[in-house]
């Protein structure tokens, strides 16, 4: 698959995911020409819309969400769009990050399993908010999603201390959400690497990351693969 399509690939399983947490919150959004959109406002940390192909209709894109409620955010794919004349400011940049199927781990890891069950998914935001006041953002409903993988890295003696979301789509597992209670991403990484070659063995795994965080990934054998720029309203 070229850089191209993978950045294609990536940003619907984003899209895909934000519709998924979107939808736990009672947001129904749409998949519709170009972009998935929500005609409300979306959960926190969590986009109006998403383009899905280059050079969307800035305008079009802009009349799909509400721009009124404070907070609209779009996130641009293909860093392409100017949202600037619509009243919107970019808020990061960042890249789309590739790693082909069937490369394992090779670091030691904690064990870890999928959480199941809302208290389970209730141990694993705790330790993903990290006392950040965050918390209630990752509904059970979630649960009941058949694409959504909530992974928790456990230590011996049972407690949450790394983990993500996975989300599998047609051509990709797409991965979101990657902490660890110490070490941050380099510590997180051989956990949630174990978990997606384990549970998806034939996908590639595709995300976005920044900074420091596109810099863990990059020594965890991800591969840069596009730009993607988020802007906010207001």
């Amino acid at each position: 698959m070229s850089k191209q399509l993978m950045v294609r690939a990536a940003a619907r399983n984003n899209a895909e995911w934000c519709a998924a947490m979107s939808r736990s919150h009672g947001v129904a959004g749409e998949f519709g020409l170009g972009a998935w959109t929500a005609p409300v406002r979306t959960p926190r940390y969590y986009p109006d819309a998403v383009t899905l192909v280059p050079e969307a209709d800035p305008a079009a894109l802009a009349a799909r969400i509400d721009t009124i409620t404070p907070g609209a955010s779009v996130k641009d794919s293909f860093a392409d769009l100017d949202l600037s004349g619509a009243g919107f400011r970019i808020l990061f940049e960042a890249q789309w990050i590739h790693r082909p199927a069937g490369a394992a781990a090779v670091a030691p890891r904690p064990a870890w399993d999928v959480a199941a069950t809302p208290d389970a998914l209730r141990a694993w935001e705790l330790a993903w908010d990290n006392r950040g006041g965050n918390t209630r953002l990752f509904r059970p409903g979630l649960l009941d999603d058949p694409d959504t993988f909530v992974l928790a890295g456990r230590s011996g003696d049972g407690r949450v201390v790394a983990g993500a979301v996975a989300t599998r789509s047609d051509q990709v597992v797409g991965i979101s959400n990657v902490f660890a209670s110490d070490g941050g991403p380099n510590a997180a990484w051989p956990v949630v690497l174990d978990a997606l070659h384990r549970l998806f063995p034939t996908l590639p795994v595709v995300g976005y990351e920044h900074g420091d965080g596109l810099a863990a990934a990059v020594r965890h054998g991800f591969e840069p693969v596009g730009p993607l720029r988020v802007w906010v309203h207001g």
